[in-house]
């Protein structure tokens, strides 16, 4: 298998995770990092065994390094736009972390180019879609265990770290927006569930606060009411501010069964499901080994190592996951269900949200971007 020639752009706390799995590989070589702040950089390469001289000055003196195949951007949310921007028109493939645009603009141009470029691959790095659960979710709806999905739950609530360095997520211009800071995990979650039933949504109802425990520039709680398209109803909460831990709740009701998911519980009660076709409709506890086997369920039971995504602890997310999917889209010439222009309706989703929160009425979906254009044209060059 031929190595991917990759370039880093940011080592923070995502980014040097990302960049410890991509070096402990074998078709994947190193060719240069990215970042403001040359010391650290260095650092962390001598850190990771890389040679510290792989640090790149400038985007430009990455993106002009012989062999360089694929870029991970893992920069301040509003470089992501700009730099992958920048990447795909340099004909690199491009990992993004979420947000993947702060700006409307940059966003239409991703879409742009990632339209016009169909051999590079792009992916947004909506990473709670790797968790094990969220497969087995999708997998449950796609074979029909819940009937038809009619209300569907999904949060994220979790009090992002702004401590030291990580205070730059106070402020709007380099935050972005809540929802693309974290709370559009949740909103990739539900909507690629929804897909597995053809269901897309067609209108979002969102208001905000800026009732605050720390000083963010921009609303951090949001709630959103999302219609899709076979009449099914999404509901979020979304909290970047306040929560005591982390909150993934999931809940989801259809007509022949239903899921909840407590990120608050003890692992054992953490899931609970009922299905009129696989539990005879009783609730069973997939994860309480013990408590199937006395209830003669024990061949209903998910195994142990079951990853749900309820840490704010980036070491335990589906880092190596992602890096996975995204270099075997490389090489198998695919693109990801997570690229650019397959995941944009997340992206439209969160800018529709900003919108509807300011007008105080719902927005269509898909989204109208000669609307959406105007809303956003105060945007900052």
């Amino acid at each position: 298998m031929n190595k991917i020639g990759v370039g880093m752009i940011g080592a923070g706390w995502m980014g040097a995770t990302l960049l410890q799995k991509l070096t402990e590989r074998d078709d994947t070589s190193l060719v240069g990092l990215h970042q403001r702040n040359e010391e650290a950089a260095r650092d962390t390469l001598s850190q990771l065994g890389a040679n510290p001289d792989l640090f790149a000055s400038s985007l430009d003196n990455l993106l002009a390094r012989d062999s360089l195949d694929a870029v991970f951007v893992c920069s301040t949310n509003e470089a992501h736009g700009p730099q992958s921007i920048a990447a795909l028109e340099a004909g690199k493939h491009v990992f993004c972390e979420k947000p993947c645009a702060t700006r409307f603009r940059d966003f239409t141009r991703q879409i742009e180019l990632a339209k016009a470029r169909p051999d590079q691959i792009t992916f947004v790095d909506y990473l709670l879609n790797f968790d094990t659960l969220e497969d087995r979710i999708r997998s449950m709806t796609r074979d029909g265990d819940f009937g038809g999905i009619t209300q569907i739950q999904v949060n994220y609530r979790h009090p992002i770290n702004i401590e030291g360095a990580k205070a730059w997520k106070l402020k709007a211009d380099q935050m972005g927006d809540a929802i693309g800071m974290g709370i559009i995990h949740s909103l990739s979650v539900m909507l690629n569930i929804m897909a597995e039933q053809n269901a897309r949504p067609v209108s979002v109802f969102a208001s905000n606060s800026q009732t605050h425990s720390r000083p963010f520039e921009i609303p951090a709680v949001w709630n959103l009411q999302i219609r899709f398209s076979n009449d099914a109803t999404g509901f979020c909460f979304g909290n970047v501010d306040q929560a005591n831990g982390y909150d993934a709740y999931h809940n989801i009701h259809g007509t022949k069964g239903g899921l909840i998911f407590d990120s608050y519980l003890d692992r054992p009660q953490k899931i609970r499901y009922w299905s009129d076709s696989k539990t005879n409709s009783d609730w069973v506890y997939p994860l309480d080994h013990e408590r199937c086997t006395r209830e003669g369920l024990s061949k209903l039971t998910w195994p142990e190592s079951t990853t749900t995504p309820d840490s704010g602890d980036v070491m335990q997310h589906q880092t190596g996951a992602c890096v996975d999917h995204f270099l075997n889209c490389i090489h198998n010439g695919e693109q990801s269900f997570l690229s650019f222009e397959n995941s944009a309706p997340v992206a439209e989703l969160g800018w529709a949200a900003q919108m509807s929160a300011a007008r105080g009425t719902p927005v269509s979906l898909p989204l109208d971007y000669t609307d959406a254009g105007s809303f956003f044209a105060h945007e900052a060059p």
